[in-house]
């Protein structure tokens, strides 16, 4: 090939355009590089670059999918919490109302007891008063006996 150019540069003539064959050469020389630099260099940076972006392409969808698949489990895990926040308000409200439900049968129950006990009470004391009035008769009878005894003698007792 060297021989190719020192023989074209030799018969060349000297003027700037002149068209002799040193363009064909050089046309020849220039595709050649081009064909070896395209076969050593560019096809495998393109290959590499095409690697590249297509693992970045990949990856970019599998963030997509990620990014759909986190959004899908966050509406998820919204919606159970608000399930289970409704189902916790409905167990506090049951609660209260068993709660209230309790503390009325227990008032209801105490009522009952007291108004029992003072039943009871009152009973003993008209009993009581009963008694005691019956020993205040025959204490007053007993008495009056004594006072007519002494007043009248023992002969109109």
């Amino acid at each position: 090939m060297t021989q190719w150019i020192l023989f074209a540069a030799e018969t060349a003539e000297g003027g700037l355009f002149d068209i002799d064959a040193t363009l064909p050469l050089m046309a020849v020389q220039f595709l050649l590089l081009a064909v070896i630099l395209n076969a050593l260099f560019y096809k495998p940076l393109g290959k590499a670059i095409d690697e590249r972006a297509g693992y970045v392409q990949g990856q970019l969808n599998s963030a997509k999918e990620q990014k759909q698949k986190s959004l899908a489990l966050v509406q998820q895990y919204e919606q159970e919490l608000k399930e289970v926040r409704k189902q916790s308000q409905e167990i506090i409200a049951e609660a209260q109302t068993e709660a209230q439900k309790i503390v009325s049968e227990q008032s209801q129950q105490a009522q009952q007891e007291v108004i029992a006990e003072r039943q009871k009470a009152s009973e003993q004391i008209e009993m009581e008063r009963k008694e005691a009035m019956s020993a205040l008769e025959q204490e007053v009878q007993a008495l009056t006996q004594q006072i007519l005894e002494k007043v009248l003698g023992k002969e109109f007792a």
